[in-house]
């Protein structure tokens, strides 16, 4: 039996692309900014790790601190490795402070989440092998925080969600 897909019945075949596909300059300029704002970042993990209500969650945020070093690490690694150059800067964004632990932890669920579709978008953009490789762990580090920060979540709730 033969199966026919789409447009290869007709002869031809139509070029797919998805929508969060990018060539390797935005690839790599997506990869500068997401290392820029490691500070603010760091400034955000010590702020919540102080507040945790006990040492089992604050020695969970500090392994999701500690994965995240090691991503920028990585990030900044591979773009001297792709570019010959360091990135050098950091983001002019202003540090925000948290004001609860909750609301902390709803900020990092959904900076993990958004962390996700960022990286998806870089590793469209990396040639096959090692990099993209990279990044796929990197994606799937991410995942696991964002389950460890619904887990903390759901400790803290002391009551009906809202």
């Amino acid at each position: 039996m033969r199966v026919l897909y789409g447009a290869r019945h007709y002869g031809f075949r139509q070029e797919f692309a998805p929508v969060w596909a990018a060539g390797l300059p935005q690839t790599l300029e997506a990869i500068k900014r997401s290392v820029q704002g490691e500070r603010n970042d760091e400034l955000f993990y010590d702020e919540l790790i102080r507040m945790a209500p006990s040492r089992e969650q604050a020695a969970i945020i500090e392994s999701i601190r500690n994965d995240e070093r090691k991503h920028n690490r990585m990030f900044r690694d591979m773009y001297r490795a792709l570019t010959g150059s360091e990135i050098t800067g950091a983001s002019d964004e202003p540090h925000v402070g948290v004001r609860s632990y909750s609301e902390g932890l709803q900020r990092a669920l959904f900076g993990e989440l958004s962390a996700v579709e960022k990286y998806r978008s870089i590793w469209f953009g990396l040639p096959p092998g090692v990099y993209k490789d990279t990044v796929l762990g990197i994606i799937m580090d991410e995942q696991k925080h964002a389950a460890q920060y619904n887990y903390l979540f759901a400790r803290n709730q002391t009551g009906p969600c809202k």
